[in-house]
């Protein structure tokens, strides 16, 4: 599907922009947390799952290489505009009503802590249509039912296209339960990313 007006006019609506990945995104996030500009006027959230009691330098290698200000979520923190958010290990990351994170320790979902489908259905419940939701290459079904509530909330929900993904299978379930409202390519992944709130329409 290519970018139409109406994805790129709600792509700058949201206020709050939510990536979820897994097996094989986390080139494709690397590279979106570089272009971001730094005044994008948005809160961006990144799930990502990684393996249990895993150290993981991805939030070094983010922060070195990102324009906007980038951080690890801590239990309370404030949900603060030009800034990346990144879920911890180990935790669940939620939204609370009071726009702060919540950290929860409960047990994993489809085999992952942090869990896509948590995050993803809190931001449903908090801020629904404000939000705009990616979900990309993964290996299990995470992610797709809480993209499904999020769109069912009046967000804007977005698929990685599964033959364009490293492992489709995160995004397809997603495409098969009409969780993704778009099923764009990398490439219009990041066309739409970079389009000025004053750009014309995109073929």
């Amino acid at each position: 599907m290519a970018l139409d007006k109406t994805v790129i006019e709600r792509w700058h609506a949201a206020d709050i922009v939510l990536f979820g990945g897994s097996a094989g995104s986390f080139k494709l996030l690397f590279q979106i947390v570089k272009i971001l500009p730094a005044d994008l006027n948005k809160t961006v959230i990144i799930v990502i799952h990684r393996k249990k009691n895993f150290f993981s330098e991805i939030e070094k290698l983010f922060a070195e290489n990102s324009r906007m200000l980038m951080r690890e979520i801590a239990d309370k923190d404030i949900l603060k505009t030009n800034t990346i958010f990144i879920a911890p290990a180990n935790y669940h990351t939620l939204i609370e009503k009071d726009g702060t994170f919540a950290l929860d320790v409960s047990e994993a979902v489809w085999y992952s802590k942090p869990s896509i489908d948590v995050t993803f259905e809190s931001a449903a419940e908090v801020y629904g249509a404000r939000c705009l939701a990616i979900l990309l290459s993964g290996a299990n079904q995470d992610g797709a039912e809480g993209l499904l509530k999020l769109r069912n909330s009046g967000a804007t929900t977005i698929a990685q296209d599964p033959d364009d993904a490293e492992m489709g299978e995160m995004p397809r379930s997603a495409v098969d339960i009409g969780a993704a409202e778009y099923v764009l390519q990398t490439e219009e992944i990041f066309k739409l990313l970079n389009t000025k709130s004053d750009s014309p329409h995109i073929n």
